[in-house]
């Protein structure tokens, strides 16, 4: 059998990367994707650069390059909330070199809240793998005078708050609708086009409050430039232990965040998908990654396409009744 210097070398770099990484990802049969990828492969991020997605990326691009043997670049492309850049995907013609880096989760509530989009993730994407989760934090400007969760919601009601939120219909906008009808709280959204830009203006006092990725955030808690009142996971993080959960300030079970993952056009094919994914897993889960996006409030959560896919279905219908009763509609 004839094995090129490229094949022989992406295979060695597989397999300096195998530790610690999930069985599926270890018994994962790359046939039919030897030859790929053929030229660079062009990571997709559809937000504004600084954001949880962008952070990941940017990690994981050197890395799987490394792995590959071959370019890997990282873009962004911010707009109508992701769905500029999905669409970019979508429409790329080159199998399995044009991938999606995104909240999976955001993807997924799309097609409830926009009744326009040009394409349906559902049918025109492919799931190829998870990657890691970040919960949102509910945070407020140093400078507001509540410390709690029920102290926000009192204060909400004498005095106008303006809750940044990454776009209308994001992730994190639809949980902060689902705390506020839990909870009663009146703030005025302000949308942006992505975390980053939301989380600068509310460290400048032009907005109160925000509900963003912890990934995203928690350098500016640390530097005390936010002040945190609670995140939207199960239960309290080892890494924030001093932060209480939204469920325990009153809205009980309530958990959300942003899910990682890697999205591809329909066209690619399972080989190339669960190579990639693979390899995305076994970098993600080295230490010295794994400590870097621990300490940066983001959790290694890996999934194949097939799990990936069935998280997808699950997020989709859940996030369908929360559009439906805010009544949330865009173009």
């Amino acid at each position: 059998m004839n094995v090129s210097k490229r094949q022989f070398l992406g295979g060695a770099a597989a397999l300096c990367l195998s530790p610690l990484v999930p069985a599926w990802a270890q018994q994962t049969n790359a046939a039919g994707a030897a030859n790929w990828p053929t030229r660079p492969v062009r990571i997709i991020v559809p937000y504004p650069p600084g954001g949880s997605s962008d952070i990941i990326a940017r990690i994981l691009a050197p890395r799987l390059a490394d792995a590959l043997k071959q370019t890997v670049v990282v873009e962004n492309k911010p707009g109508a909330n992701g769905n500029l850049g999905a669409g970019l995907v979508v429409q790329a013609a080159a199998e399995g070199h044009t991938v999606l880096l995104c909240d999976v989760g955001a993807l997924a509530i799309s097609p409830s809240v926009y009744t326009k989009l040009s394409f349906d993730p559902s049918k025109d994407l492919r799931s190829v793998g998870m990657l890691a989760y970040s919960p949102h934090v509910l945070a407020v400007h140093p400078d507001v005078p509540a410390k709690t969760l029920p102290e926000l919601v009192a204060l909400s009601k004498k005095q106008r708050l303006n809750f940044a939120v990454t776009a209308i219909g994001s992730a994190p906008h639809l949980a902060a609708v689902a705390v506020q009808q839990a909870t009663g709280a009146q703030w005025e959204y302000v949308p942006y086009k992505g975390g980053s830009q939301a989380v600068t203006d509310t460290i400048g006092g032009q907005t109160q409050v925000i509900m963003n990725g912890l990934l995203a955030t928690l350098p500016h808690i640390k530097a005390g430039k936010l002040r945190p009142i609670a995140i939207s996971k199960g239960e309290r993080m080892q890494l924030v232990p001093d932060i209480p959960t939204i469920s325990e300030q009153g809205v009980a079970g309530f958990e959300s965040g942003t899910w990682q993952g890697v999205m591809a056009p329909i066209t690619t094919t399972d080989p190339v998908a669960e190579k990639l994914a693979m390899l995305m897993a076994q970098i993600v889960n080295q230490p010295d990654v794994k400590a870097q996006l621990n300490e940066q409030g983001a959790e290694i959560v890996t999934r194949n396409p097939a799990e990936l896919a069935k998280f997808f279905a699950s997020e989709r219908a859940r996030w369908a009744k929360v559009v439906q009763s805010a009544d949330i509609r865009l173009d």
